[in-house]
C-alpha cells in the first residue's frame, strides 16, 4: 500500500531584475527545508540558459517561459517538493496562472528601487538596457506589474539576506501558509 504524498507548496519571488530574488531564493531554502520537508528553487536565471539560451525576452518567449515554470512547480508540489521561484514574471498574469495549479501559493514582493537595482547589476542587465543593447528590461523600458496583495512583502534595499528571508517567513507563518 502506498503512502500518500503530501502537496507541497510554491513560494513565488517577484520583483525587479537585481532586486535580490536570487539571493532571498539561497536564504530561504534551507530553512523551509529543514522546517517543511524537501525543497528546490526554480530561478529563471538558471532555467533560462537552459531553455532559451539566445533569449530575446520577445513577449511570445515570456508567455512561453513562465508557463515552463508553472509546470515545473506543479509538478514539484504535486510530488511533496516545496518550490521557490525566484523570477521576475513582470506581469501579474504570470504568477496568477501559478496560483491557479497550485493549491498552496504565496506571492512574495521582493521590493527594491529601480535606483538600487542599477547600483546592484550583479549581471550587467540594467547597464545594457542604459545602453540599448538589450531591450524589454523590465523597471527600464518595459512594465513591471507589482502584485496587488501578495502573501508578503519585503523591501531588501537595507536588509541582509538572511534579514530578508526571516521578515519573509515571519509574514507566511502568520498567515498560516505553512500549515495544511
Amino acid at each position: 500500500m502506498s503512502e500518500k504524498i503530501q502537496p507541497g507548496f510554491a513560494i513565488w519571488l517577484t520583483g525587479l531584475p537585481a532586486s535580490g530574488k536570487s539571493t532571498l531564493a539561497r536564504n530561504l531554502k534551507p530553512v523551509i527545508r529543514e522546517r517543511y520537508g524537501a525543497a528546490q528553487i526554480l530561478d529563471s536565471d538558471e532555467l533560462r540558459h537552459i531553455l532559451t539560451p539566445k533569449p530575446t525576452y520577445m513577449e511570445d518567449e515570456r508567455d512561453w517561459f513562465y508557463s515552463v515554470i508553472t509546470f515545473l512547480a506543479e509538478l514539484l508540489t504535486n510530488n511533496g517538493v516545496n518550490v521557490v521561484i525566484a523570477a521576475t514574471a513582470p506581469r501579474r498574469m504570470y504568477r496568477e496562472a501559478t496560483r491557479k495549479c497550485i493549491r498552496r501559493f504565496a506571492e512574495v514582493y521582493v521590493d527594491c528601487s529601480p535606483e538600487v537595482c542599477r547600483h546592484r547589476d550583479p549581471k550587467g542587465l540594467w547597464k545594457r538596457a542604459d545602453k540599448g543593447e538589450i531591450t524589454n528590461l523590465p523597471g527600464a523600458d518595459a512594465q513591471y506589474e507589482t502584485p496587488i496583495s501578495p502573501e508578503a512583502h519585503v523591501v531588501t534595499t537595507d536588509l541582509s539576506p538572511a534579514e530578508a528571508a526571516n521578515q519573509v517567513l515571519h509574514q507566511l507563518e502568520e498567515q498560516g501558509f505553512f500549515t495544511l
